[in-house]
């Protein structure tokens, strides 16, 4: 969690800001402190910093109540009233501040005067916490649903493919619960998964929070991931590269034939099309397969000769073109 920080800072935009404005600050922030490409030791947490701003951001309606309620918009009921909850805050600041000692919820107690809850919150969830609530729970709240919670997942690459499934311990006052999870297939890096229901628990009877599954996709020695399209690299020898050829490249869902074209360079990427990340709402992605010209590290009797004849028939010359 990003802490008090404020989201719109994190990812460097306005308040204001588009939807798109916010998608292209984070894909420019992402591009630079992805563990993946920044060895620098902090480059982690700030990413993932910049991944819950952009989260909490690029969902529209996440976004209007962080923006009504700050850092603690996951806790709050959804009916409480924007201008109530602020004068609620500014009430408790402003009774901390004269004196009284900070309670475990952010609200002030004095020594002297008593202080009615109620009259200080001013009937901050709704109506629902009366004086026969208070009463009758002893403390004047009422029913309170319970809290958001999220838990990071990481998986692998296949897993994103296939699909997963996955044991999440979830803390709480009561203990530890064990909740299996699935992961369906076509989940990119990023994304939340919601499970209504399956939060924190609600008080007095109040209906428990969501959690929210934020997927993380580790890094692969074979594939290098962006979106939904794979990369992977795809080894030739020069003569492979000069002449072309079909070569087998393993792929998440099973292996596929490359068709190399004559006279392929290093670097030229072949697409597989449909053959990254699958995607349950439209088109999956695709598989770049990038050339790599590898030569023998050394080289028979025979191969050397051949290899100076090739140098001695042959006119090609790379630093001019042709």
């Amino acid at each position: 969690m990003a802490g008090d920080r404020d989201f719109y800072q994190i990812l460097g935009v306005p308040r204001e800001a588009s939807q798109d404005d916010i998608q292209r600050a984070y894909r420019r922030l992402a591009r630079t402190h992805h563990p993946d490409v920044n060895s620098d030791p902090a480059a982690e947490e700030r990413f993932k910093d910049i991944s819950e701003a952009y989260d909490v951001l690029s969902d529209p309606q996440t976004r209007r109540r962080y923006d009504a309620f700050g850092p603690d918009f996951r806790q709050v009921p959804e009916d409480v009233d924007p201008e109530t909850w602020r004068r609620a805050q500014a009430g408790a600041r402003a009774t901390a501040g004269a004196g009284g000692r900070a309670g475990g919820g952010g609200f002030g107690f004095g020594t002297g005067d008593e202080i009615d809850i109620d009259d200080l919150l001013g009937g901050l969830f709704g109506g629902r916490a009366g004086r026969a609530g208070r009463d009758r729970a002893g403390r004047g709240w009422g029913p309170v649903p319970g809290a958001d919670q999220t838990a990071e997942i990481e998986i692998s690459i296949e897993e994103a493919y296939h699909g997963a499934r996955r044991t999440v311990s979830l803390a709480s006052p009561e203990g530890t619960r064990n909740l299996q999870v699935s992961i369906p297939a076509g989940v990119t890096d990023g994304q939340r998964i919601r499970l209504s229901g399956q939060g924190g628990r609600g008080g007095d009877g109040a209906r428990p929070g969501d959690l929210y599954l934020l997927i993380r996709i580790a890094p692969h020695r074979n594939y290098r991931l962006e979106g939904r399209d794979l990369h992977a690299d795809l080894r030739l020898t020069p003569w492979e590269a000069a002449l072309g050829t079909s070569v087998a490249l393993p792929t998440p869902g099973g292996e596929a034939k490359v068709k190399v074209p004559p006279g392929t360079s290093c670097g030229r990427r072949l697409r597989l099309r449909g053959r990254g990340l699958p995607n349950p709402r439209g088109k999956p992605g695709d598989l770049l397969a990038e050339a790599k010209i590898v030569v023998p590290a050394k080289l028979s009797e025979a191969e050397r000769k051949l290899f100076e004849q090739l140098a001695a028939t042959s006119e090609f010359d790379p630093r001019r073109g042709r």
